[in-house]
């Protein structure tokens, strides 16, 4: 019995016997840079499944270029070997550049992914080449890293905010983005589209990339444009992609491990007022579909979920929701809200949601930024955890102290979190005293 299986078995146990000690949790500052520009900011985080003390993270950065003098959006990586409590600065590079919007993955051998956005000259928007392919690049221990595999290359076309998940049962990685004809192009003969490509071969080599939304979009970067395409790989080698379009969050789905896909997308929920969020402070706050599916060997085992944010309370009130399907996506449960602040709290902000389902337990772990405790821009984050299915959540404040965002400071995209067997990191961007910072928090709840 290999280990993975082994802690899976466990999991059950802990799935029954779980029980919350809340508590001030440590608090890790893994980065802080001065405002000065972009980042630190959108970090990524993944703890390593043969080793949980082992994990990698990474977000944006900025790089100012000798030769030319010009500001360009890097990644930075780093790596913790005690379980997140301390962190090392790591030096990667790749030939095919580097521009922001990162993800880290871990496979069932230990093995890092990291994938980014391209910059093959180091010109940043100078170059007519950024953005055009997905960078892969693997470590075997999240120190050194080579300099990657490339994904989605087809020139003038733009590709934008990849992510991937891992099938251990398959061994497959399957990476899906948004390409854009133009990149911010008002054209209405420009369209958008959620692309996938897998590897057979853990990064080496890649499929030729496939359409799988029904409905193209347009590429002004709103919420016409469909965007925030994740995927998440199920017991039985199926796949499942969720993504954000014109007021709907879809999702397709492959029962073959990427072969065949569904003809007709399927519609999770509704996302009145789109995925293009505006929360004061932050500016425009992705409301972006984060998917997720329990291989444990719970009671919930097969089951998706689907989380994103939405203003269906009103611009003042943005909330976090979840929705569920237990028939492999055939059919959705009603939104399910994942913040449990008093109903009469309007116009208190929840946003910048990422979730985590736990391999081993089951467990589904939403971290997000929220403003229930405050009448103005000071912002905490909070986690929210389902021991059962999904059904209900609670919240708990994991932030020991609030920041306040400012819309003229780029604060990213996304935020992110990891969970595997009890130990649980999500990563955040606070601001606070002219200081960008990349946070974490040391949640174990074995």
């Amino acid at each position: 019995m290999n280990k993975i299986v082994w802690l899976k078995l466990i999991g059950i146990v802990f799935s029954f016997s779980f029980t919350f000690c809340y508590g001030q949790y440590e608090i890790v500052t893994i980065a802080s840079d001065k405002v000065n520009g972009i980042g630190p900011c959108q970090p990524a985080i993944y703890i390593s499944p043969m080793s949980p003390n082992v994990m990698v993270a990474s977000f944006i950065s900025e790089k100012t270029m000798q030769t030319s003098g010009t500001k360009t959006k890097q990644n930075r990586i780093y790596l913790s070997k005690d379980f997140g409590k301390t962190w090392d600065d790591r030096k990667v590079k790749s030939k095919y550049g580097d521009f922001g919007d990162p993800c880290i993955l871990a496979d069932n051998s230990g093995s890092f992914y990291y994938f980014h956005l391209s910059d093959p000259k180091k010109m940043g928007w100078e170059s007519d080449m950024v953005m055009d392919r997905i960078i892969c690049q693997k470590s075997m221990n999240g120190k050194s890293w080579n300099s990657g595999s490339f994904i989605g290359l087809n020139p003038p076309k733009k590709n934008e905010k990849a992510w991937a998940a891992f099938d251990e049962t398959s061994g497959r990685i399957y990476t899906t983005w948004t390409q854009y004809d133009h990149y911010d192009s008002s054209n209405p003969q420009d369209s958008s589209n959620i692309m996938l490509s897998f590897s057979n071969d853990r990064g080496i080599s890649w499929t030729s990339a496939i359409r799988l939304n029904q409905y193209g979009g347009n590429c002004t970067g709103t919420s016409k444009t469909p965007i925030g395409a994740t995927p998440t790989a199920g017991p039985e080698q199926e796949v499942y992609v969720s993504w954000a379009y014109d007021e709907k969050i879809y999702l397709d789905r492959s029962l073959d491990g990427g072969v065949t896909w569904l003809k007709k997308d399927v519609v999770v929920a509704d996302q009145p007022g789109g995925w293009h969020l505006n929360v004061p402070g932050f500016g425009m706050a992705a409301g972006a579909p984060v998917s997720g599916c329990d291989i444990s060997y719970g009671d919930y085992h097969g089951t998706i979920y689907v989380n994103w944010s939405d203003q269906r309370n009103g611009e003042n009130d943005t909330d976090v929701w979840l929705s569920k399907s237990q028939d492999k996506g055939e059919t959705w449960s009603e939104p399910i809200k994942v913040n449990d602040d008093k109903s009469d709290m309007i116009g208190k902000h929840q946003c910048y949601n990422w979730m985590a389902v736990d391999p081993i337990t089951g467990h589904v772990y939403i971290v997000f930024y929220d403003r229930r405790n405050y009448d103005d821009l000071r912002t905490d984050v909070y986690l929210a955890i389902s021991t059962d299915g999904g059904e209900t959540f609670e919240n708990e404040k994991i932030s020991q102290e609030p920041f306040e965002p400012n819309s003229d400071i780029y604060m990213g995209d996304y935020i992110n979190i990891s969970a595997y067997g009890g130990f649980v990191r999500p990563v955040w961007t606070s601001l606070n005293n002219g200081n960008l910072s990349i946070l974490s928090a040391i949640i174990d709840l074995r």
